[in-house]
């Protein structure tokens, strides 16, 4: 997976690229399968002028055999927003995921009750 980081409004420091590094492991495991996938990351100071409040904004957007996965999160710490982000991340992958497994689960059983005359529009099964 290639991996680009963008900072805007703040120094990208080695302590937080490899902070970056170590939590996009979990994400690089997914996407494993795939050497096409492209995955930007921004990190972003949003104001200058602030003293509290949600300051640091971290967004993932990764493009992958077709599909965009988008993941943005803003905390008053960059380190607790890149864990935000890359959670959020996760959850929406490993939900994708689920979705497709279950689809094609869920095709097997109909096709499976097909077969043994149980489905409801299968009239060959009804003895008169």
């Amino acid at each position: 997976m290639n991996i680009n980081i963008k900072n805007t409004n703040m120094v990208l420091t080695g302590a937080i690229y490899g902070y970056v590094a170590k939590r996009l492991d979990a994400i690089e495991k997914l996407f494993k399968n795939d050497p096409s996938a492209q995955c930007d990351i921004e990190l972003a100071k949003t104001t200058e002028h602030h003293k509290t409040g949600d300051i640091f904004r971290a967004e993932i957007h990764i493009i992958a055999k077709n599909k965009n996965h988008y993941a943005s999160a803003e905390e008053k710490d960059i380190y607790r927003a890149i864990d935000v982000v890359r959670d959020e991340m996760l959850r929406e992958v490993r939900s994708l995921k689920a979705k497709k497994i279950s689809l094609v689960r869920r095709g097997g059983a109909r096709i499976k009750n097909i077969i043994k005359g149980l489905w409801p529009g299968n009239k060959t099964n009804n003895i008169e």
